[in-house]
């Protein structure tokens, strides 16, 4: 199980569980409810419910067999098909209206306001600011790569909050959640953050609804009648009695009632995940202001499930960036694959404000993904347009193993594939450029660097040969393996990307969700190498013009000794 460890799929806040393989062959999956805390190189965070789970599992007697995989979450499935069809059967004019707005015909409606000021912001950041305010319904922050989308949506909440007395904010995993709220906290806004507490970072757990609930002034007196009538109940009953705990009732239900009403009160913003929109707590509550925060991979249904409480919508994210996950082929093809952010941008043009200057990249890093998926409009601020680890070193390479006699391996039963040779070859690249910099240099001025790939199985491969790497070890902290998932929202100052495919006949199958290849390639700031085989990419022709690319604005290199790292 330690090599898994870095799947992208293990993420904190997911439901896991442990099981085993019993001697007849069968799967035992014990039903104690598990969350991750925390994810780690080679290590898991866990957290089990219920009173003895964990002597529970320990003592099975299996547990040097124990195994770990994702649970299914179905209350989650079952709010978004309640959402879908609340939707579909509401009927008050207003929601009607905004219905139609976003998957029907209707045309997005806006008014005219003073212009707000916000000079620190660059100008297509402040008119995505302008533009969410003078919104009537519906509004798109778009934000590719390194444009700082966060930094714009804290201050449309913000100025949102100058003219509205509450905001829904939410994002289709509790880590986004969880970081827009600190951005939010850390410019002084009251946050109120909903959802289960162990899927809530250590940083917003003083802003939970449990811990807000527990710390109020009457909660004190809630829990001694609370503990009085437990005590009472097993009491013998009489006529006093019986009046003694309806007044205790009444005032635990006015105690209950007022202390989560002055909590919700008292918040300007109340965060949540989409789902989590569903919550008991919410029950009741509506806003004029919804802003949903990467949105471009939150599944139509979770969306509505938000957007049932509320009057106006605010998207932002990026639909040129990884889609949400939908492992049903049947789903996919129906429509579930396509996000609602996708929709109403690509029939509701005029209510998109797209992010221009990007604060991340070198150009000619920017240059290709600028191109082929923002109709060439993203520049490059000065401060980042040149920047390179060495004067003498080019932002973009290629290294192709066309005539090198790779070839990629399938997992068994799996679809993942590995290239064992190519695998080599990125360690063997990696030190070669440190080599080349200089470890000093490197030192110095602590450049960090990720190793991407498409295929879970390259990952894993990858991972290996780094910890038997003596060279790379001082490094090691500072260097990142994953999948194009695992990458998504980081950056680092150097990329390298291994695209494991090598064949005679030109398939590429996963490489072909060209988005992915739109993440990898904007997650590096002063270094991006691509290693793969042009002969097997270069019969698609986004892959074809991207090498023509890195001709002409970098550089094309053939391997130049074997690696001699072995498996």
């Amino acid at each position: 199980m330690a090599d898994d460890l870095g799947n992208d799929e293990f993420e904190p806040g997911k439901t896991v569980r442990f099981f085993y393989k019993k001697d007849d062959g069968s799967i035992y999956e014990f039903p104690h409810q598990c969350y991750i805390d925390s994810v780690a190189p080679g290590s898991l965070g866990l957290r089990v419910v219920g009173q003895n789970a964990v002597q529970s599992i320990l003592d099975s007697g299996r547990a040097h067999l124990l195994g770990l995989r994702l649970g299914i979450d179905a209350t989650s499935y079952q709010v978004m098909k309640s959402a879908l069809q609340e939707a579909l059967r509401r009927d008050d004019e207003d929601f009607v209206r905004l219905r139609e707005t976003l998957v029907g015909s209707l045309q997005p409606q806006s008014r005219q306001l003073p212009r707000v000021s916000c000079p620190w912001l660059n100008p297509s950041q402040a008119d995505a600011v302008q533009h969410v305010l003078e919104a009537r319904d519906v509004t798109i922050v778009h934000g590719p790569p390194g444009t700082g989308k966060t930094t714009t949506l804290v201050e449309a909440i913000i100025e949102t909050l100058q003219r509205e007395n509450q905001v829904l904010v939410t994002a289709p995993s509790n880590v986004a959640v969880d970081w827009i709220s600190e951005q939010l906290m850390r410019r002084g806004v009251n946050v109120l953050r909903v959802g289960n507490p162990v899927r809530i970072s250590d940083e917003m757990l003083d802003c939970s609804y449990e811990r807000r609930y527990a710390a109020h002034p009457d909660y004190a007196e809630l829990w001694g009648i609370r503990k009085r009538l437990r005590e009472l109940s097993t009491a013998a009953k009489s006529e006093s009695n019986a009046n003694y705990l309806r007044k205790l009732r009444y005032r635990q239900t006015e105690l209950e009632i007022k202390i989560h009403s002055e909590i919700f009160d008292e918040a300007r913003v109340i965060s949540c995940t989409l789902v989590g929109a569903a919550n008991q707590v919410m029950a009741g509550r509506r806003f004029a202001t919804l802003f949903i925060d990467e949105a471009a991979q939150a599944l139509e249904p979770a969306c509505w499930n938000a957007i049932l409480r509320c009057s106006k919508v605010v998207f932002s994210g990026d639909y040129q960036q990884l889609p949400p996950t939908v492992k049903s082929p049947r789903a996919a093809h129906d429509g579930l694959a396509t996000t609602l952010m996708e929709h109403v941008a690509s029939s509701k043009p005029s209510c998109v404000s797209m992010l221009t200057v990007q604060y991340r990249m070198n150009r000619a890093i920017m240059g290709f993904s600028s191109r082929w998926f923002y109709h060439d409009r993203l520049k490059a601020d000065p401060s980042v347009a040149e920047r390179l680890l060495s004067p003498i070193d080019s932002a973009v390479s290629w290294l192709d193993t066309s005539a090198c006699g790779f070839s990629e391996q399938g997992e068994g039963f799996s679809s993942s594939k590995s290239n064992p040779r190519e695998a080599r070859l990125v360690i063997h690249t990696l030190k070669d450029y440190i080599d080349t910099i200089g470890p000093s240099r490197i030192d110095d001025e602590l450049t960090d660097f990720g190793i991407i790939t498409p295929y879970k199985a390259q990952a894993r491969l990858i991972r290996r040969l780094l910890k038997m790497n003596y060279f790379l070890k001082r490094y090691r902290r500072r260097i990142a393996v994953n999948t194009v998932d695992g990458f998504q929202g980081q950056e680092r100052d150097v990329i390298v990307i291994s695209m494991v495919r090598d064949n005679d006949d030109g398939t590429i199958g996963f490489l072909r969700d060209l988005r992915r290849m739109n993440v990898a390639m904007t997650r590096a700031k002063m270094k991006l190498i691509i290693i793969g085989s042009i002969e097997t990419l270069s019969r698609h022709r986004f892959y074809c013009e991207l090498i023509q690319y890195i001709r002409d604005h970098g550089e094309i290199l053939a391997p130049t000794t074997e690696p001699t790292e072995s498996l």
